[in-house]
């Protein structure tokens, strides 16, 4: 039997080589369900192609046309962001790839833990948000999470077959970024346009900026703590620029164990939905006399203030993390709007962080409350600070 995959964001990078995959693989696996937010014609080509049970457009201002698009072939067509939540739940469905962009990522992954579907978890902001709650609920409901970040697939590969074995530091590693070599004072006049030139991978524009503003990086510090139950401090982020070794594992004897391969989002993906297989597969192969050296430093919490937001939101807990995604998720925006400079999404941040209410022990409807009103206070201080 194939196995049936549902893909929350099926428009985006992560969703697009989730498909290719699956095309791959035909034998084995089978798309379900697939997602979008807004780009209903490209969801529309795709459910053409696969042949879905259901396809769901979040923005409702759509579902007409991706209706009247679909409408000669057999396949459920839906809207809204609860709708997605309920189609997770089909019992047909054996694992659920989460990429969605941001916040919106948490309910539906709550939906489909509770549902006892395998989570292959791309959206790194439900485990920054919620991580306590998404363990506990996935302890309770005996779902396995595997991670297909990179960083974090890497680090789950390499811990295979090392049960009982303590970890003494897990070391993520970053691009650095189109900015890793760049001044503050250069960093003032940077464009949105210089910001979406990633040196290596190729992402969706959210991710990107936060790629370059690091804050990327900081969302998968605090996403590590969770997946690998691990405190935070012994989390260390090195700046590896060719962005081969995806990331390591210290263990307490000194042995570090890496995981190396050419900058492909496609390995980890099919790694998420083969565990603990490992499939043939035609994706480019690394070859090492292209890689002479492998650098590696330190990364400038100075300059990239957002790595250090992060821990110090983990180190509060609580619901600052949510703070955190949210007031990043606004600025970020703002940014790609033209309406702040790229160091200014830093400051807002900061000043977000320092003036907002830390719950200890927040709900699930703490979350959600806490998320609306700091976009709320966040789009308010971009309005009347930085007009």
């Amino acid at each position: 039997m194939s196995k049936q995959i549902a893909i929350l964001g099926s428009t985006g990078s992560i969703g697009v080589q989730a498909l290719e995959v699956i095309a791959a693989n035909k034998d084995l696996y089978e798309v379900n369900l697939l997602t979008a937010n807004n780009q209903w014609e490209k969801l529309a080509e795709q459910a053409r192609t696969f042949e879905p049970d259901a396809v769901v457009i979040a923005n409702k201002e759509h579902y007409t046309k991706l209706k009247e698009a679909l409408a000669d072939l057999p396949i459920k067509v839906y809207a809204g962001s609860e709708a997605i939540n309920q189609c997770v739940e089909n019992p047909n469905i054996d694992i659920v790839l989460t990429a969605l962009v941001g916040f919106s990522g948490l309910a539906p992954t709550i939906h489909a833990i509770k549902t006892n579907k395998v989570i292959a978890l791309a959206n790194k902001e439900t485990l920054v948000v919620a991580g306590e709650l998404i363990n506990r609920l996935a302890l309770q409901f005996q779902t396995p999470i595997i991670p297909v970040d990179s960083e974090h697939s890497a680090i789950f590969q390499c811990l295979v077959g090392e049960v009982g074995n303590n970890i003494e530091k897990l070391l993520l590693t970053a691009s650095g970024g189109p900015f890793r070599n760049s001044t503050l004072k250069e960093l003032k006049s940077v464009t949105k346009n210089d910001a979406l030139k990633h040196p290596n991978w190729n992402m969706g524009a959210k991710i990107t900026i936060d790629s370059a503003s690091m804050m990327n990086k900081g969302f998968e510090v605090i996403e590590a703590k969770w997946l690998f139950n691990i405190d935070i401090d012994r989390i260390e982020v090195l700046v590896h620029p060719q962005s081969v070794i995806h990331s390591m594992v210290q263990f307490e004897d000194g042995a570090v164990k890496a995981q190396l391969g050419v900058p492909d989002m496609k390995v980890p993906i099919q790694y998420a939905f083969s565990f603990p297989d490992r499939l043939k597969s035609n994706f480019e192969r690394l070859d090492f006399s292209k890689y002479n050296t492998l650098t590696f430093e330190k990364p400038d919490m100075e300059k990239f203030r957002n790595l250090a937001f992060a821990y110090n939101a983990s180190k509060t807990s609580g619901n600052m993390p949510c703070i955190l995604n949210a007031a990043n998720e606004i600025v970020v925006s703002a940014f790609l709007h033209d309406r702040i400079g790229f160091l200014e999404m830093s400051d807002i941040i900061e000043e977000i962080m320092m003036n907002s209410e830390v719950i200890k022990q927040p709900t699930l409807e703490d979350y959600f409350e806490t998320d609306r009103l700091i976009r709320i206070k966040t789009n308010e201080l971009i309005n009347n600070k930085y007009r």
